[in-house]
């Protein structure tokens, strides 16, 4: 007589003959319209003293936040990023002389317009001292599109494993595992550079009675979602 357990018997991995498996991948692939546009704004400003960049640097900044929030919820996220002052020597001389003081403000903006995006990007690159870039195109991380493709990648396994058994005569029985391999937006995720460059501004800011700029007209991307999965199934035993 013994204390010690039975050893533990481990299902088979790759199934057995009486109870046979098919091991198979299922993918799928969607276009659907994008959902968001990123632009990256970078306001400048250029003084002979700290004072004087920093005073026109915190007002072309005012009056970018007051453009932007004119828009209401068709801009749906205001992000101020990284702000600088920064000396520049002068060539010549001797000392710590200062040429110039140069101020930077980097803005993100996001929107769910794109009518609204047009002509927003077409009023800000008509600024004094302002770059921007993209727009980037993207899908929200809980889009439905996200759910739709994983569906229908799980719908393409089954039906690839009942081909399998009906090749052998039999039938599925039971689903053994099924293992997510991601679904992601492959085409231009939120962090893809856009094109280079980017469109310098030439009015003044609250520039006068200058006639305003025609809206850009943009044509989204359409993004591309992917989705993988294995599967594992059982099947009852195929008569050979």
């Amino acid at each position: 007589m013994t204390d010690e357990a039975p050893p533990h018997t481990q299902a088979a991995p790759y199934g057995t003959p009486d109870v046979p498996r098919v091991a198979v991948r299922g993918e799928a692939r969607l276009e659907v319209d994008p959902e968001t546009a990123r632009i990256s704004v970078t306001v400048s400003a250029r003084g002979k003293d700290r004072r004087a960049a920093l005073d026109d640097l915190t007002r072309r900044n005012a009056w970018l936040l007051d453009l932007a929030k004119s828009y209401g919820p068709s801009v749906e996220k205001i992000e101020t990023g990284t702000f600088s002052v920064t000396p520049e020597p002068a060539q010549h001389g001797r000392g710590e002389r200062i040429r110039a003081y140069h101020g930077r403000v980097h803005i993100t903006l996001v929107l769910n317009d794109f009518t609204a995006l047009g002509e927003l990007i077409t009023r800000i690159a008509d600024l004094d001292m302002t770059r921007i870039a993209g727009p980037w195109w993207s899908l929200r991380p809980d889009s439905p599109a996200h759910g739709e493709v994983r569906r229908q990648a799980v719908r393409e396994a089954v039906q690839r494993a009942r081909e399998y058994a009906d090749a052998l005569g039999t039938r599925l029985a039971a689903l053994v595992e099924l293992a997510d391999l991601g679904a992601e937006n492959t085409a231009h995720a939120p962090g893809m550079p856009a094109a280079p460059g980017g469109i310098r501004a030439r009015a003044a800011y609250g520039g006068g009675e200058a006639e305003a700029p025609a809206a850009l007209d943009l044509e989204p991307q359409r993004q591309t979602v992917y989705a993988q999965v294995n599967a594992r199934f059982t099947m009852t035993p195929p008569k050979l």
